[in-house]
């Protein structure tokens, strides 16, 4: 996976909020206070993250060898379940529908669907190349491949129904879409190797808002390398808050945003 294009998302935060180019990304407006912050395992390369009603936290994690589904406890961030997969699969995005929770993998063109109240694991469903991101508006699968565009699945079989191409409003094509969340009508989208989630209209795929997280683990070393980066976004509907990591963190960090997921821009 190759580092992404910094020019391209700072061209689009300039074109989206109509002022003079910005020298490097934290410029950007933050849009959120930490409310708090959880342990999370150092070992975990974090791809997807769901909280559920609970009150726990359901993680997939990847690198060959190492990939697992968990079910993670939130304030000690101490493993209660998991369930490894096999060595030559690596896990991607998670999400949860109707009683299943659904895992990707990157290159083997399998998910994975486990009973969500037994953590058991029921079904396997190929689809065509790579998985990233995953998560659901309740009815459909919403799918990243690495690319702009988002795939809308049937749940049952993964054919697509639409694709939405993501784009600023300067009309740049977004890369590296990854790990999804869908929020009260938006979808919130990790970009790969950035401290940036992106707040993206689902229906005409244009980028809205930016949060640069670029801050959160300042005074922490775990992004020794360039694979620890941001990645997990989970939301918690009573609160409004999101839960958000990344791959190898020693932290989980809950926010308040400025402007509500479901808010229309001012």
């Amino acid at each position: 996976m190759p580092p992404i294009r910094l020019s391209a998302l700072l061209l689009g935060f300039v074109s989206l909020h109509g002022c003079a180019a910005r020298a490097a990304p934290p410029a950007a407006p933050r849009g959120y206070t930490v409310v708090a912050e959880y342990p999370h395992d150092t070992t975990a390369y974090t791809q997807g993250l769901i909280r559920h009603t609970d009150g726990t936290l359901f993680e997939s994690t990847g690198v060959y060898g190492q990939s697992e589904l968990r079910k993670v406890a939130l304030k000690t961030g101490a493993v209660l379940e998991r369930i490894a997969l096999p060595a030559n699969r690596f896990g991607e995005g998670l999400t949860a529908l109707g009683g299943k929770l659904y895992q990707l993998t990157w290159q083997s063109n399998i998910a994975y669907v486990y009973d969500q109240a037994t953590f058991r694991l029921i079904d396997s469903i190929a689809y065509p190349g790579e998985g990233w991101g995953l998560t659901t508006d309740g009815t459909s699968l919403i799918m990243t491949d690495g690319g702009d565009t988002i795939r809308f699945l049937d749940p049952a079989t993964f054919a697509v129904q639409k694709t939405v191409a993501v784009r600023f409003a300067s009309s740049e094509a977004v890369s590296k879409l990854n790990e999804l969340e869908y929020i009260r009508g938006e979808l919130f989208a990790n970009v790969y190797q950035s401290d940036w989630i992106l707040r993206i209209d689902p229906v005409s795929g244009r980028v809205t808002d930016i949060l640069d997280l670029g801050r959160l683990l300042s005074g922490f070393s775990a992004r020794d390398t360039d694979d620890n980066v941001l990645n997990g976004i989970a939301f918690d509907e009573a609160t409004g808050h999101l839960y958000v990591t990344g791959k190898r963190w020693p932290r989980l960090f809950e926010l308040k945003l400025n402007r509500p997921p479901g808010t229309q821009v001012p």
